[in-house]
């Protein structure tokens, strides 16, 4: 275990039940995103705390609402709804990655993705928003790309993005070695 990042673990949930953090306080009116980067060897220590938090803010916050979306599942999901879920892996079995890639562009064009996330993932009727799962989706879809349209659909809801590689402030580098997307609307949770 990690006791670096447990510690940084353990600070997540006195910061987002704050008055500050639901309400976006002191960020001049940018919106209330926020990322917990980690490293990506850390993946599984994460999900396990992410089960921790959501039954901690469940018993202790009850007030509060909470929605966790794993992109894999939505992914999954989106893909049965639209009944390409079969074709897809058949196209990446026979033609490979990027095959399915450009099979997958229209379905996934975050103008139809994101909002069947905010939809599926009940996204606006909760108090809290985190995904989980950005490694587990890649590069079939890209963190900066559902959050620049999840600002338009979720205003100024607070939502986190555990995301496993590092995130500046000004870029994200997924699993610390792909090259970096300019993303600078977030902020971190934990430095």
């Amino acid at each position: 275990m990690n006791s670096t990042l447990q510690d940084r673990l353990d600070q997540i949930p006195e910061k987002i039940v704050s008055d500050d953090f639901l309400q976006s306080k002191g960020l001049a009116n940018d919106l209330g995103f926020w990322i917990f980067d980690y490293a990506p060897e850390d993946e599984l220590q994460v999900r396990d705390y992410l089960q921790f938090l959501q039954d901690l803010l469940a018993k202790k916050h009850q007030h509060l609402s909470i929605a966790h979306i794993d992109l894999l599942s939505l992914l999954r999901d989106y893909l049965n709804s639209r009944r390409i879920l079969d074709r897809s892996l058949q196209k990446q079995m026979s033609q490979g990655d990027a095959a399915l890639l450009k099979a997958l562009h229209g379905p996934l064009h975050m103008d139809k993705f994101a909002p069947y996330l905010v939809q599926h993932g009940q996204a606006e009727d909760k108090d809290i928003v985190l995904i989980s799962g950005v490694g587990s989706v890649w590069p079939v879809l890209r963190a900066h790309s559902i959050l620049n349209k999840l600002h338009a659909l979720l205003g100024h809801k607070p939502l986190v993005l555990f995301y496993p590689g590092e995130y500046t402030g000004q870029n994200l580098s997924l699993f610390n070695r792909l090259p970096r997307n300019d993303y600078y609307r977030a902020f971190r949770l934990i430095p």
